[in-house]
């Protein structure tokens, strides 16, 4: 019997990402990738911001000034996070322009799909960049998913 929506997850609702550098990683993701604030509180030291990604998904941002940089060559449990785009090239010049450096340049990429009953290849075209506090966020655009 499949889940019912009182017993399985609905959704995916938010990413939450500590920054250093607050004003500046809020401006990033509002002025640059354009997502909307929706829900913030806290004192200056303390604050934390709901911004919408455009379809009710969010980025949480976290105001942690004292927490030193991540090094570049750890990583967490979280690899990356993605952000759908219809032009993945687009995106990555904004971030570029904003000061973003390049992870991963502009790609297609085809993926042999071994999902049954889906198609067998689904071409994506891909970016990442390194956010303002270190954090990788992917570009992603395709039409399958």
């Amino acid at each position: 019997m499949p889940p019912t929506t009182a017993n399985r997850t609905v959704g995916f609702h938010h990413v939450a990402i500590a920054a250093r550098d607050f004003d500046r990683s809020v401006r990033f993701y509002t002025t640059v990738l354009g997502m909307t604030p929706k829900m913030a509180w806290g004192e200056v030291g303390k604050r934390v911001i709901m911004l919408d990604t455009g379809d009710g998904n969010y980025v949480e941002i976290f105001e942690r000034p004292n927490q030193p940089p991540v090094p570049s060559s750890v990583e967490g449990a979280i690899l990356h996070f993605a952000l759908r785009t219809p032009d993945t090239a687009a995106a990555l010049k904004r971030a570029t322009d904003a000061g973003c450096e390049v992870h991963i340049a502009t790609k297609t990429i085809p993926i042999k799909n071994t999902v049954r009953g889906t198609p067998d290849v689904v071409p994506i075209t891909i970016a990442f960049i390194k956010g303002p506090d270190g954090e990788l966020v992917e570009f992603f655009q395709n039409e399958h998913t």
